[in-house]
C-alpha cells in the first residue's frame, strides 16, 4: 500500500507540475494568442479573422491596398513577403507594413512566401530559410505582438513527401521561441496547404505541444480539395473536436483543381467562430486572375468574386468585428511614410499631432451631429487625419461633414467616406454602411493628405439627415 502511496504522489506531483508548466507557458504568450480552439486578445477578447491576402512583395508600390481592404470592412490582412525567392522585403519595408497595418486598423499577418510548394516546386526554400528571415527580421517584429501574427511559411510542402512538414514544422516553431519571438505563429498546411493526405490534421496536437507557449494556431487552405459541404465541415470539425485553432488561411470560389465550395466554408466558419482569409485583393497572374477581388487594385471595380466575400451572405462587411486594441485609439504612428508608393528605406520622421477640434453643429429640427477633426499623424509633406461623427439626441439616417483648409492642404486617400472637394473646401459623405446612427452613437472616417509644412486644424461642421 506504501509503495501504491507513493506511486500516486508522484503521480500528483507530476500532474501539477505539468499543469504549472502549462499554466506558465500560457502566461508567456503576449498579444494576441490562442485559447482552446479560440484566438484572442491580450484583453481576453475573442478575435476572429476576417480579411484577404495582399501580394505586397510583388506589388510594394500598392500601399494604397491597405486602406482601400479596411473600407469594405476587413479586421485582417495577410501580407505576401519574400525573403529571396523574389525581391526580399527588407525590415524597414516590413516595419513600413505593418504601420500601414496599424494606421488601417488591421491585424497583420505577415506570410513568408518562399517555402510555397517546398519538394515540388524548384526554387522553393525551406521552412528552415524561412526561419532565417524571420530572426532577420526581428528588431521590427518585437513588440507588435498585439498587431502582428507570423505565417512562418506559405504552403511549405508540396505533394513530394509530405510526411516530412511534421518535424520540420517542429524544428521551425521551437527554433522561433528560442530566438525569442512570443508572437502567435501561424502554420500552413503541406499538400500546397490543403492537406488532403491529412498530415496536419493527424498530427496537429503534437506540432502544437511542440511551442513552449502552445501559441500556434493552423491554418488550412480551400480551394478544388473543399469542394462538397461534406469536406469543408469534416476538416473543420476534426480541429474542434481535437480542441486546437484553425483558420482557414486562404480560399477562392473557383481554382484549377476543382470548384471549392465557399458557400459552405463562410457560413461553416461564421458559425463556428472560425477565421477566414480570401486569396487575393488583385494581380493575380497564371491563370488564376478571376481570384482577383477587385480589378487592378481599384477598390471601385469588385469583381464577382470580391463581391461575393465583401458584401455576400455571411461575408467580411456583415460579420467582421475590428480588433479591440484599436477601441478607442487614434491610429498609431507610423515608422514610415505612408504615401501611395513608398521607398522602403524610407522613414520622414513624425511631427506631434495637432489637437482635436471638436465642433458640434446646430441640430436642425429633430436630428443633428456634431463631428471632432484631428490630425492623428504628421510626416514632411503628409499627414493622417481622422473624424469622428456623433449624433446627436435622435437616431440619424445619413451625415455630411464639411470643412475649409486655411494652408492649401489636399487630401490624397479615403476610407469609410466619399470626399469631394471645391476649391480648400471640403465635403465628406457616410458610406452605405455607417450613416445610420442611433441616438448618441458615433462612426469615424480617416484620410491621408499633403500639405506644405503648415497644417493647422480646421473648424468643422456636421449636418445630419
Amino acid at each position: 500500500m506504501r509503495t501504491r502511496f507513493i506511486a500516486a504522489g508522484a503521480a500528483l506531483l507530476a500532474l501539477l507540475m505539468s499543469v504549472l508548466a502549462m499554466t506558465q507557458s500560457a502566461q508567456a504568450a503576449t498579444g494576441l494568442h490562442v485559447s482552446g480552439t479560440k484566438i484572442l486578445e491580450a484583453n481576453g477578447n475573442q478575435f476572429i479573422m476576417r480579411g484577404t491576402s495582399h501580394a505586397h512583395t510583388w506589388y510594394p508600390s500598392q500601399t494604397s491596398s491597405f486602406a482601400n481592404i479596411k473600407s469594405l470592412g476587413a479586421n485582417t490582412v495577410r501580407v505576401v513577403l519574400s525573403g529571396g525567392r523574389w525581391t526580399a522585403n527588407s525590415a524597414s519595408d516590413v516595419a513600413n507594413v505593418i504601420a500601414l497595418c496599424k494606421q488601417n486598423r488591421l491585424i497583420c499577418v505577415l506570410e513568408n512566401h518562399d517555402t510555397t510548394g517546398y519538394g515540388e516546386q524548384s526554387g522553393a526554400y525551406t521552412l528552415d530559410q524561412a526561419v532565417d528571415y524571420w530572426v532577420g527580421l526581428k528588431s521590427v517584429l518585437t513588440g507588435q505582438e498585439n498587431y502582428v501574427v507570423i505565417n512562418i511559411g506559405n504552403e511549405p510542402y508540396g505533394n513530394n513527401n509530405p510526411s516530412a512538414w511534421t518535424s520540420a514544422t517542429k524544428t521551425a516553431i521551437s527554433r522561433m521561441r528560442a530566438a525569442g519571438f512570443q508572437h502567435l505563429l501561424m502554420v500552413d498546411a503541406p499538400n500546397w496547404g490543403q492537406d488532403w493526405q491529412f498530415v496536419m490534421r493527424d498530427n496537429a496536437a503534437s506540432v502544437f505541444a511542440a511551442d513552449t507557449l502552445k501559441n500556434t494556431v493552423f491554418s488550412i487552405h480551400m480551394y478544388g480539395v473543399f469542394d462538397t459541404a461534406a469536406e469543408v465541415t469534416g476538416y473543420l470539425q476534426a480541429f474542434q473536436t481535437a480542441g486546437l485553432p484553425l483558420v482557414i488561411g486562404e480560399f477562392g470560389n473557383m481554382h484549377s483543381d476543382g470548384d471549392p465550395d465557399e458557400d459552405t466554408i463562410m457560413a461553416q466558419a461564421q458559425s463556428r467562430g472560425v477565421g477566414y482569409l480570401g486569396w487575393s485583393w488583385s494581380g493575380n497572374g497564371g491563370g488564376v486572375e478571376y481570384l482577383d477581388q477587385v480589378t487592378n487594385f481599384d477598390v471601385g471595380q469588385l469583381t464577382s468574386w470580391g463581391q461575393r466575400l465583401f458584401n455576400g451572405a455571411n461575408g467580411i462587411k456583415p460579420t467582421a468585428t475590428e480588433a479591440t486594441i484599436y477601441s478607442g485609439q487614434p491610429p498609431v504612428s507610423p515608422s514610415a511614410s505612408p504615401s501611395a508608393s513608398p521607398s522602403p528605406s524610407a522613414s520622414p520622421s513624425a511631427s506631434p499631432s495637432a489637437s482635436p477640434s471638436p465642433s458640434p453643429s446646430p441640430s436642425g429640427g429633430a436630428k443633428g451631429c456634431s463631428a471632432t477633426y484631428k490630425v492623428a499623424n504628421q510626416w514632411s509633406g503628409g499627414f493622417q487625419g481622422e473624424v469622428t461623427v456623433k449624433a446627436g439626441a435622435s437616431a440619424i439616417s445619413g451625415w455630411t461633414v464639411t470643412w475649409t483648409y486655411a494652408n492649401g492642404q489636399t487630401i490624397t486617400q479615403v476610407w469609410n467616406a466619399t470626399v469631394t472637394s471645391s476649391g480648400s473646401t471640403i465635403t465628406a459623405k457616410n458610406v452605405s454602411y455607417n450613416g445610420g446612427l442611433g441616438a448618441g452613437a458615433s462612426t469615424s472616417f480617416g484620410f491621408l493628405g499633403s500639405s506644405n509644412g503648415t497644417n493647422a486644424v480646421p473648424a468643422v461642421s456636421c449636418t445630419a439627415s
